[in-house]
């Protein structure tokens, strides 16, 4: 007697799933030359690379104006986004938008901010408005409006529906709706996600210099420009301990809100 169809259909999609993801490894490995050996003969060089990066705690002082700023854009961008991406999550969620040609077009925007990394906005807007923290601000301001509305309009799309539907019978305004019936539920979870958001940029904004967009990342390109390798370690390990810092202040805030 054979085996029922359903298993036997559950172990070929199994199998069909398996074969597909290492297709996919072996395309991907041979289009980017991945190769072993090359890897292990490259470790040497890699951790004598890192022997150069000892400290030189003398670089310490003008590393704190740049930090500052830097802290300062990924705030900036955060707020800024955050507040634009208020009206989108209504528009691009199915229960609290006007119509279906708004909720697309809605849509369609936010996929398109989404697809362009934050770096590449930097790169574009700080030949425009002057190399200098502003196109830093403006990068992460259009990367948190697209995720902001994005996690926004998800969050809005799974609250429970019954408020909305009585606040509706009850012959209140679409406003009336989303304040009184949707913000209340979802409040906390859109807070966490803010703060959760924030934490990415202060990590952007590190590197937003490399192209312009102002912050430490300015000083680390003067540093690689000039091969100061003593002054570039100092600068990891102040910025791995504010991100850390960040993270941590962060997340207390999030637990104490979800």
């Amino acid at each position: 007697m054979g085996l029922p169809k359903a298993p036997v259909l559950k172990a070929v999609q199994s199998w069909a799933t398996v074969a597909v993801v290492l297709a996919l490894l072996w395309v991907s490995a041979v289009q980017t030359d991945f190769n072993f050996e090359a890897l292990t003969t490259g470790t040497a060089d890699f951790f004598r690379f890192f022997t150069r990066l000892a400290p030189d705690w003398r670089a310490l002082p003008e590393q704190w104006q740049p930090l500052i700023e830097t802290i300062s854009i990924a705030w900036l961008g955060t707020v800024f986004g955050s507040i634009l991406a208020f009206p989108l999550i209504f528009l691009a969620s199915f229960n609290t938008t006007f119509n279906t040609p708004v909720l697309w077009v809605t849509r369609s925007l936010l996929t398109l901010l989404r697809s362009i990394p934050d770096l590449l906005f930097a790169a574009i807007l700080a030949p425009v408005l002057v190399i200098g923290p502003l196109p830093g601000v403006a990068a992460l301001t259009l990367f948190t409006l697209a995720i902001i509305a994005k996690f926004g309009s998800e969050t809005v799309e799974a609250i429970d529906p019954g408020p909305l539907e009585a606040l509706r019978a009850a012959g209140a305004t679409r406003t009336q709706v989303i304040v009184y019936a949707v913000i209340p539920q979802v409040a906390a979870t859109m807070t966490s996600y803010v703060l959760y958001v924030f934490e990415i940029n202060v990590r952007s904004s590190t590197v937003l210099g490399l192209v312009g967009g102002g912050g430490i990342g300015m000083l680390l390109n003067t540093y690689l420009a000039f091969f100061d390798y003593g002054a570039i370690g100092v600068l990891i390990i102040v910025t791995f301990a504010v991100v850390i810092l960040i993270d941590q202040v962060s997340n207390f805030v999030r637990t104490r809100l979800l």
